[in-house]
């Protein structure tokens, strides 16, 4: 809808505070998308003007009176309903104060540019500073979500497997009833017996006789697919989930290191919030979803079929691209919109059982695990400046606000990095990296090879765990080397037994703690090993480009030695 419709339905009386609206609207149209925009036209015209001309006829002036003004402060800080009957407090009332205080400002700055347009509408502003103070809310909302993060973090584990779990019975749910004649009962994973359906749909339909209902075996297999999907690629990335819907297969690429031959598998996430792109490393295990979604979506085909995607934000369509979140409904492909991720995410947690205090059932929503995310990556002893370009935030106070742990350790450790930082780095920021910087970090990710797996850790930043790498929580292990690190193990029981017969109380703590993180990194090695198998990652390849990059690099490096 134009500024003028949005305006419009409304139902504003004065004709000339009409038109000034749709002005303003227009003017801001280009700088907020459109779901903003809608916003503003509902609070401006809506709860602001239309509000007054119900309760002041007449009216055609922005210049209100001190009694206009409190009593429309005192009507807004309430929800009403079509009769004018206060309902409950309004939530966001600091926001509609915030956007007609905006309104006002907005006037007074353009006038001195437009006197002839803008200047006779400038008035003092109704709305004082104080009115779009909301900093209590904020701190209650911060503690609310800190204490839900809090809640949900534990469960995590539990609710992978049983995404995998419920995944797993799907497929072998499904399975089993594609081989069933119709009208033949069969067995679920589950133990219950279901009846095949007789029909030439490509769906396969079941009778539960002791409830009496039609059951979808596709669709719930498909559920379940995307379930466990949208969960790995949430978890591992912390990326929003309107970054997750526009990823495509030309997001998932691999880079192969010109001396070592090692591929280094990268995501590259699209502008979405903040118009601003950036690569995070893909492990093992969202290579693995990110390969099985590719795998399902091609169907055998060659090629990923082009969607076109639907903004919600901005109300408009895409340009057909290879996403790889998508399905096929009936005769075509659609890309999976926002509430299907929602019903998935639903009803697994109505299947998995978890519940959290009071016994009631958990819900995760996507930017759940964006807070778990950035929760879990602090507490492991990642920088927070870190944190905070992984998860595309300008500033780090916005990615410890996201943080539900204490920040006083937080804080301390960003300040005195902050502090090293500038009584070291060089007063240029910002410039092309020489020859030696660029082998620099390329060796870097040759060097990442250690006895018990890859390190993960980013380049340029030293190992806080001084390479005791058993301890380290960025270390990715290796099944290969699970005899080493069983070794590893039972001589720190040895090294143990010895400390606590000699009194070594400070040696026996040391032990205990490296011991602790050897039998995780032994259970994580013994799922990998479960779980993985050498699959095809599918990702465009982009060796030839960095070969011949390389070699005019050498090129030039000789020129200039010649």
């Amino acid at each position: 809808m134009t500024p003028a419709a949005l305006v419009d339905r409304q139902g504003i009386t004065c004709t000339a505070i009409r038109d000034l609206l749709v002005d303003y609207l227009t003017e801001r149209a280009v700088d907020v998308d459109y779901t903003t925009l809608e916003d503003m036209a509902r609070t401006l015209a809506g709860l602001f003007w239309r509000d007054l001309e119900k309760h002041h006829p007449g009216i055609d002036s922005l210049r209100l009176d001190a009694d206009t003004v409190t009593a429309w402060r005192e009507r807004v800080r309430m929800v009403r309903d079509r009769h004018d009957t206060p309902i409950r407090p309004r939530v966001n009332s600091h926001t509609v104060f915030g956007w007609v205080r905006t309104f006002y400002q907005d006037l007074a700055r353009w006038a001195a540019d437009e006197p002839t347009r803008w200047g006779p509408w400038v008035a003092p502003c109704p709305v004082r500073h104080s009115d779009t103070d909301h900093s209590k809310n904020r701190a209650r909302r911060k503690a609310a979500m800190d204490q839900r993060t809090r809640t949900l973090l534990p469960a995590l584990p539990a609710l992978v497997k049983a995404v995998e779990c419920q995944l797993k019975d799907a497929q072998t749910c499904l399975a089993t009833g594609r081989e069933t004649p119709a009208g033949a009962p069969f067995t679920t994973p589950a133990g219950e017996t279901l009846l095949r359906r007789a029909g030439v749909s490509s769906r396969i339909y079941a009778d539960a006789p002791a409830a009496g209902r039609r059951r979808d075996l596709t669709v719930k297999e498909e559920r379940a697919f995307w379930a466990r999907a949208i969960v790995e690629v949430l978890r591992h990335t912390g990326i929003r989930i309107e970054e997750a819907l526009e990823l495509t297969h030309h997001s998932f690429v691999a880079y192969q290191l010109p001396t070592t031959g090692e591929i280094v598998p990268m995501l590259q996430v699209a502008p979405s919030k903040l118009d601003q792109e950036r690569l995070l490393l893909v492990s093992p295990e969202l290579g693995e979803v990110l390969t099985a979604i590719i795998h399902r979506v091609r169907r055998g085909q060659q090629a990923m079929p082009l969607v076109s995607a639907y903004d919600s934000l901005e109300r408009l369509w895409s340009a057909p691209m290879p996403f790889l979140f998508q399905r096929r409904c009936g005769p075509e492909d659609r890309a999976i919109p926002r509430n299907y991720i929602y019903t998935c995410l639903n009803d697994a947690l109505a299947a998995s059982g978890l519940t959290g205090p009071g016994n009631r059932q958990l819900r995760y929503t996507p930017h759940d695990f964006r807070r778990i995310f950035v929760t879990d990556a602090l507490r492991s002893g990642l920088p927070p400046h870190i944190a905070a370009r992984i998860c595309g935030h300008r500033m780090v106070d916005t990615t410890l606000g996201y943080a539900a742990i204490y920040p006083e350790d937080v804080i301390n450790h960003h300040r005195s990095f902050i502090a090293r930082r500038r009584a070291l780095r060089p007063g240029e920021e910002y410039r092309e990296p020489t020859t030696q910087e660029w082998q620099d970090f390329l060796a870097h990710f040759e060097l990442r090879k250690v006895a018990l797996g890859v390190c993960a850790r980013d380049f340029g930043t030293p190992c806080v765990h001084e390479h005791a790498c058993v301890r380290c929580p960025v270390l990715r292990p290796d099944p290969e080397q699970m005899p080493r690190l069983e070794e590893i193990h039972a001589n720190l029981l040895d090294r143990l037994q010895e400390a606590k017969e000699q009194g070594w109380l400070g040696e026996v703590a040391a032990i205990e703690a490296s011991l602790a993180a050897a039998e995780q990194k032994l259970a994580a090695m013994r799922d990998l090993a479960a779980r993985h198998t050498t699959v095809h990652l599918g990702m465009p390849d982009l060796r030839g480009v960095v070969a011949r990059i390389d070699s005019e690099q050498r090129n030039e490096d000789a020129k200039g030695q010649s």
